[in-house]
């Protein structure tokens, strides 16, 4: 059997910071030890030396193949000041240190030593485990390419467990498991703000710094109005009913238009993530304007970051952008990236169960990811993605405020959890 505390620490020593990923020498350590267990796999590139990676469990119940899959690319490190080397996958006080820990090496660490598991004992459930490449860069010769440009690989398969979902969140010493089953969609964007320019030394008012500072201050206090998806009503409602009545107050007020923001601010940092799914939202991430210090720019370049609800667009984005910061704005669209359709939920139960199972009195819920993942191209290919790597975690421990930061880590004892979830989820697998 793989230890998948092990497995993780070797993945994690591989630099495939993406840009450039690097992810070739990951992939064929992979590729390797699924041949130390008698398991083949093949090679599908884009671009070379930017492979992804698929190895097959035939099975014996004539069904599709669940799909088992996850990226090893990371993103960077830089300017951050880790307390421990990021690539150096050090245990340490019961912890594996490094980039990659939470996002998201661990779930392939755990879907790996699964899906050998499986196959070493002759499940009957038909299998693909999938490693891509890319995910961190908009996964464009990763599983873009292959739901695109080579669907076939997925031998009509219907579903898939992956990113992200499915890691312990405390609420009021409540134990929840979100499950993700949609996500927003990717909406990234250009402003260009215009304004009079002008010699330095002499100065203007009211140009196109002066609008860009407005916008700034404008998109730091509010953000677009507030609209309530199915999914987003029935994860909300499913914790307010477990929680003491305190809390079940606030999350239902969530709910309500009139009544969102408040509660948001009462809940604190976890007001502030949930926020982020009951509206089409906006990060202004990069700015652009001016070639000489002695010469005021009179257009400036601000790229933003949108993220957009399910059955939005984006010209409803656009729309509600200009209500918030006028009309003299021109946004262009840079990529929009359809989420997937409605979500398929037949194998959702199956999964909540398990949980129920390994965690008693804890509580699976269905979760909207307020970011995006490799399923929005899965689902292209006619598959439903049920981010689902549990992980259990103890009440002091946050792992979001890690993500994509200094000092990601992990605890060891939580990758067993989420390696007999999956192992549960392939044996329930229907025919």
């Amino acid at each position: 059997m793989i230890d998948s505390v092990e497995l993780l620490r070797d993945l994690i020593r591989f630099d495939t910071t993406n840009p450039p990923g690097n992810e070739e020498t990951c992939v064929a350590f992979v590729e390797a030890l699924l041949h130390e267990h008698d398991i083949e796999s093949e090679r599908y590139e884009k671009v070379p030396g930017r492979p992804n990676l698929i190895a097959r469990h035939a099975g014996s119940n004539g069904g599709p193949p669940l799909v088992l899959y996850g990226h090893v690319d990371v993103v960077t490190t830089a300017g951050q000041r880790w307390a421990r080397p990021p690539f150096a996958a050090e245990l340490h006080d019961g912890f594996v240190w490094g980039r990659g820990a939470l996002d998201m090496k661990s779930g392939v660490a755990m879907c790996i030593a699964a899906f050998v598991a499986a196959h070493a004992s002759g499940s009957p459930t038909p299998l693909l485990l999938v490693i891509l490449s890319d995910e961190e860069n908009g996964g464009d010769v990763g599983a873009r390419f292959l739901a695109e440009e080579r669907p076939e690989v997925f031998s009509g398969a219907k579903h898939a467990l992956g990113e992200f979902g499915g890691a312990t969140q405390w609420i009021a010493g409540k134990p929840f498991y979100p499950i993700q089953v949609a996500e927003k969609q990717m909406c990234w964007m250009r402003a260009h703000v215009r304004g009079t320019g002008g010699h330095g030394a002499l100065g203007v008012k009211g140009g196109a710094m002066r609008k860009l500072g407005d916008i700034l201050r404008t998109l730091d206090r509010k953000q677009p109005p507030v609209h309530i998806t199915p999914i987003v009503r029935d994860w909300f409602g499913q914790m307010a009913d477990a929680l003491p009545r305190p809390q079940a107050i606030m999350l239902r007020r969530l709910l309500d238009p009139k009544t969102a923001d408040l509660a948001a601010r009462a809940l604190g940092p976890r007001g502030r993530q949930l926020s982020r799914v009951i509206r089409n939202t906006v990060s202004p991430t990069i700015v652009h304007g001016g070639d000489k210090i002695n010469v005021i720019p009179s257009e400036i370049e601000l790229q933003l970051d949108g993220r957009i609800l399910p059955g939005q667009t984006p010209n409803d984005l656009i729309r509600e952008l200009h209500d918030l910061v006028g009309d003299e704005v021109e946004f262009e669209v840079l990529r929009h990236d359809p989420g997937p359709p409605d979500p398929d939920l037949s194998f959702y139960e199956p999964l909540a169960q398990i949980i129920r199972e390994l965690d008693p009195g804890s509580v699976p819920v269905p979760m909207l990811q307020a970011g995006v993942t490799d399923a929005r191209f899965l689902s292209r290919a006619g598959v439903q993605t049920y981010g689902y790597l549990p992980l259990k975690l103890p009440e002091d421990f946050e792992p979001f405020p890690l993500i994509h930061n200094a000092d990601e880590r992990v605890p060891a004892a939580a990758l067993a959890f989420g390696v007999e979830a999956i192992t549960q989820a392939i044996a329930r697998y229907p025919a």
